[in-house]
């Protein structure tokens, strides 16, 4: 299970391709279906919210780097 979140955690750090992820995660095809699977019922957005949470609690997250509403303000787009 580690070795899936971390292989999630790659594709989105790198922005790279997910056939070009490393080996020492699970295989890409079974890293991105698993990711499908949970983002499509929400358990993706719970895990990253909740290792957040922990993070912002413990004073080791910088919450303006995982707003989606400044990001978009920085760019100049008015969320809805």
């Amino acid at each position: 299970m580690c070795r899936l979140v971390n292989g999630v955690m790659w594709r989105f750090r790198t922005g790279g391709p997910w056939r070009d992820m490393p080996e020492r995660y699970e295989p890409w095809s079974t890293v991105y279906g698993r990711f499908h699977l949970w983002a499509g019922c929400g358990v993706f957005q719970a895990l990253m919210e909740a290792v957040i949470a922990e993070a912002a609690a413990r004073g080791q997250a910088d919450l303006d780097l995982v707003s989606e509403e400044k990001g978009l303000r920085q760019r100049g787009i008015t969320p809805r």
